[in-house]
């Protein structure tokens, strides 16, 4: 009998002490109920009892934790993206908007280049080799 019950102390000795490194080492954010000073004290307190309240009340599960999402994933996100004709028809508007910035910008490479004297005075032409020799 003494054995049984040398057992049964040791297994709520170490009970007590997981329910303590437990409850301590848990984030802030998964403690239910009461604060985590608060929660070490109930549990260092009341041995078994406290252990137990930890277990079944004090203690969040994982599942509770937000959950984080991809933004393709998350369906909030791809419901603020609007509809697909609303997305053609800002594309549609950037076209325009682009034609007109073209037809409107002068490509210096339409410009014929400025008269300069026709003597040859060794200036490197634009390609960076002189011109051809006689």
């Amino acid at each position: 009998m003494a054995r049984l019950l040398l057992i049964g102390v040791l297994l709520a000795l170490a009970f007590w002490v997981y329910s303590i490194v437990d409850c301590a080492l848990q984030d802030a954010t998964r403690h239910r109920g009461v604060s985590k000073p608060v929660w070490i004290l109930i549990v260092v307190l009341l041995p078994v009892l406290g252990g137990i309240l930890w277990f079944v009340v004090g203690r969040a599960r994982r599942a509770s934790a937000p959950v984080r999402r991809a933004p393709d994933d998350d369906p909030d996100f791809l419901g603020s993206l609007g509809s697909v004709r609303d997305q053609d028809e800002r594309i549609r508007r950037l076209e325009e908007e682009l034609a007109a910035l073209d037809a409107e910008a002068d490509d210096p490479r339409d410009v014929p280049p400025a008269s300069s004297s026709s003597s040859d005075d060794g200036a490197e032409g634009p390609a960076g080799s002189r011109g051809p020799r006689a």
